[in-house]
């Protein structure tokens, strides 16, 4: 499994807004792409004061193909729409972690 955790921190002011969008929006059209499985959304516990709330998204991915499609056909033009709608008001990264057996 293959699982991309993209990571926001969104200003506090803006924080209620950017749930509500990113749950009845954005998630819902990732998850309309038929590539990823499943999703987690998390908190950062662990914040550094700077004026903001850290979230992870986290989208499961059943081979590294179907990833790459994802991030080759929509993962660009997805968080255009984030950059769209929050300009100024987040930073982000994204990362991709494989799921080794131990």
């Amino acid at each position: 499994m293959y699982l991309q955790n993209v990571t926001f921190n969104i200003d506090t002011q803006s924080e209620a807004e950017f749930l509500s969008w990113m749950k009845t929006q954005h998630i819902p059209e990732i998850m309309e792409t038929g590539l990823p499985t499943s999703f987690k959304v998390l908190k950062l516990l662990t914040e550094v004061h700077n004026g903001g709330s850290t979230y992870s998204f986290q989208y499961a991915f059943e081979t590294k193909q179907h990833y790459d499609i994802y991030e080759a056909l929509h993962f660009d033009g997805l968080i255009a729409k984030v950059d769209q709608r929050y300009k100024g008001k987040y930073v982000f990264f994204a990362s991709l972690l494989q799921e080794i057996d131990v």
